[in-house]
């Protein structure tokens, strides 16, 4: 028969191997919150420092930082399986001299040059593989390699935007043009995501 003093140890045995357990399950647990934390801390600075200001629109459209690193995340991957490459230096060649076609036509017909510089802005856009589409969908897919401009190509297009409204000052579409120079700047260069891909591969 077992005694008491047996049926007692057991008793104890089987209550410290239910709280070995237990603090193992809260240590498991506790590790992989910290996990989870630490994962989503980085996932955060990977996106704030890859789209900027993009992040915080983001943020401010969709209410929720999950919901707006989710959006930027599933955006990143739609435009890496894009065609994205550096224009030749023809290509090159030929967006610069039309872009300075278009400020020389400023001085005497501010309307009709930014309405070009657009116009090559979306045609360069196009040549190293972005998809024709409309201005958010570009502003956004730009942002991608191009963060660091892509607030000007929205202050761009948004005088562009009164301009066509009869609503835009001379000045104005000066710094529209401004603006949209400092994309048109950073698309002749090669994206920096392509630069790593060359450098991965060499």
């Amino acid at each position: 028969m077992i005694t008491m003093q047996a049926f007692a140890i057991a008793i104890f045995a089987t209550r410290a191997a239910m709280a070995v357990t237990a603090i193992v399950i809260v240590a498991v647990i506790v590790v992989a919150a910290i996990a989870t934390l630490i994962f989503l801390r980085s996932r955060t600075k990977k996106l704030q420092t890859r789209f900027g200001p993009e992040y915080n629109r983001a943020v401010a459209e969709t209410g929720n930082r999950f919901k707006a690193e989710a959006k930027l995340q599933r955006l990143e991957k739609r435009v890496e399986r894009y065609p994205i490459r550096p224009l030749s230096p023809t290509e090159r060649d030929r967006f610069q001299q039309s872009w300075r076609a278009v400020q020389v036509k400023f001085v005497d017909d501010p309307n009709r040059a930014l309405t070009e510089a657009d116009q090559i802005l979306a045609e360069a856009m196009s040549a190293c593989g972005y998809p024709m589409s409309d201005f958010e969908q570009r502003a956004q897919e730009i942002s991608v390699d191009h963060a660091t401009v892509v607030e000007h190509y929205r202050s761009g297009h948004d005088i562009a935007v009164r301009q066509s409204q009869g609503k835009a000052t001379t000045e104005e579409l000066r710094q529209a043009m401004i603006h949209y120079r400092a994309l048109f700047d950073e698309l002749m260069r090669e994206p920096e995501r392509l630069r790593a891909r060359t450098a991965g591969a060499s």
